[in-house]
């Protein structure tokens, strides 16, 4: 059995959750998730706790316990709590700026580029150089932040583009001259 999966989940006050054959809806104050559930896995309410549990003992059902309960956990954290990826923006001239749900970025290019915000994302500029991604859903944090970082990755040369805060960067020597 999987050392992940047999942990019980805690259900924090005020999120409710309501188990179906094959998905688990959960509300919170901060909203509503629905996570689909792999086969051969179901979640039980135990004690006022989610316990996950697999229909038989088996290999290939095995690698899909842990799966199941990491997901059903992180749907419980994002309703009550949420998640959140902080970004800096590190160069001359580079900033950012939010306007409903679209987000204007100057990172050295002849243009502007234009990040359209997605559904469930709130992005806050701090200073201009410091981005917050918030959001209930932690894949749908973690992609946006990823796609955010990709449109100027960091040059391992002069240090410059868009890295996650606390990313230590390994810098790179230029040519020698002669």
């Amino acid at each position: 059995m999987s050392r992940i999966g047999k942990q019980p989940i805690p259900i924090p006050s005020g999120v409710t959750v309501q188990i179906s054959s094959d998905a688990v809806e959960v509300k919170g104050p901060k909203g509503t998730l629905r996570q689909p559930l792999p086969p051969g896995v179901t979640v039980e309410m135990e004690d006022g706790q989610l316990q996950a549990k697999p229909e038989r003992d088996e290999r290939a059902l095995r690698k899909f316990h842990g799966l199941a309960r990491s997901l059903v956990a992180n749907a419980v954290t994002g309703v009550s709590e949420g998640f959140s990826k902080q970004l800096d923006i590190v160069g001359i001239g580079y900033r950012a700026e939010v306007s409903g749900q679209r987000m204007t970025l100057a990172l050295g290019y002849s243009h502007p580029v234009i990040f359209p915000i997605p559904d469930g994302i709130g992005v806050t500029v701090d200073s201009q150089t410091h981005l917050v991604v918030s959001g209930i859903d932690r894949q749908l944090v973690g992609q946006v932040a990823a796609n955010i970082r990709s449109l100027r990755k960091p040059d391992p040369y002069k240090q410059k583009g868009i890295r996650y805060t606390g990313e230590v960067l390994k810098k790179k020597v230029g040519k020698t001259g002669a």
